[in-house]
């Protein structure tokens, strides 16, 4: 009996086996993404260059996901509202960050922990040097003139642009650092982000931006705001005749960039959809005309590396306050 017991027990077992191998295999599907709206936070404020490019992205972006794409500005401390806000959302998917060159400062700053390390790269998008702007009524009509007021009154002029220890204020520090100046020579007047501070210019609160010069293009146009110099390797081409510092003797060049990173630990598929999506984004017309329109540069890099950008940005940022003495 118990040889029996176990011969029909090997018999049913066999059958079983083979009756499983003669269905059909059953794959165990992939949830698809995405399928509910996507938010895009900005860490800056509305009307700013981040902002501006945040909504362009999130039109074309919204076009090749299908599905609604949302900015939301979360600002304060620098950019560390908003980025602290993206490095610690859902990593679903679902919530995507513009970072910006913040990311690469904001812990050597002392304003927050979060860096580039709590972030999984996407896309770099864009790269705008910095520039010197004054208010149209200014009685400096070139650097040199600035220059020579500069020298003249150290501490009497104010600049604004970003937070205290931002890219723009880095940029001033920089600048005046390079010219033989010391850094207080222009004092810094921290703001929310470049459209605040433009605004001040103009209104006569401020008498030095900082900002990149696409910020400042539409006051530019509008007579309301004089390009006095860019902080880059050569002169940008929409801004044909404003001279860069270094064609004035003063060897310093310094910008700001953009580029979408999700929470660390999101999905590698989410990830693979936006870079794809992000990549057509950048070869779009629409979003080449509004660059071009708005004089902003575009530099793509996709997710790998934007990732080594990141860190070797993150290596720059650091050593350069050091030398400026805004290092924590």
């Amino acid at each position: 009996m118990r040889w029996e017991g176990r011969r029909m027990l090997l018999l049913l077992l066999a059958a079983t086996l083979l009756v499983g191998s003669l269905l059909p295999t059953v794959s165990v599907a992939q949830p698809k993404y995405p399928i509910r709206p996507i938010t895009l936070i900005c860490p800056w404020a509305a009307g700013g260059g981040t902002d501006r490019i945040s909504r362009m992205v999130a039109v074309l972006l919204e076009k090749e996901l299908g599905v609604p794409v949302t900015v939301v500005n979360r600002t304060g401390g620098g950019g560390a509202v908003g980025h602290t806000a993206g490095a610690t959302a859902t990593p679903d998917g679902y919530t995507i960050t513009m970072v910006t060159v913040e990311i690469a400062m904001m812990h050597w700053l002392g304003l927050a922990k979060v860096n580039y390390k709590d972030f999984r790269p996407v896309a770099l998008l864009n790269y705008d040097p910095a520039g010197i702007s004054v208010s149209a009524t200014a009685p400096w009509k070139t650097y040199r003139e600035l220059h020579e007021y500069i020298r003249a009154n150290p501490g009497k002029l104010k600049a604004s642009g970003t937070a205290a220890g931002g890219i723009w204020d880095l940029a001033r520090a920089g600048w005046l650092k390079t010219a033989g100046f010391p850094i207080d020579a222009v004092r810094w007047i921290p703001s929310t982000g470049a459209a605040p501070a433009l605004a001040e210019l103009v209104a006569g609160g401020v008498d030095i931006v900082t900002a990149s010069l696409p910020e400042a293009a539409p006051l530019i146009a509008a007579g309301k705001v004089r390009p006095l110099a860019i902080m880059a390797e050569k002169r940008d081409p929409m801004f044909p005749d404003v001279p860069t510092l270094k064609e004035l003797g003063i060897n310093w060049s310094l910008g700001a960039w953009r580029g979408i990173a999700v929470p660390k630990f999101t999905t590698t598929t989410a990830v693979t959809v936006l870079e794809k999506a992000l990549a057509k984004v950048v070869e779009n017309p629409e979003f080449k005309e509004f660059m071009r329109k708005n004089g902003f540069g575009i530099l793509y890099k996709p997710a790998k590396e934007f990732g080594k950008f990141m860190e070797e940005q993150d290596r720059l940022m650091g050593q350069l306050m050091k030398e400026v003495g805004l290092a924590k």
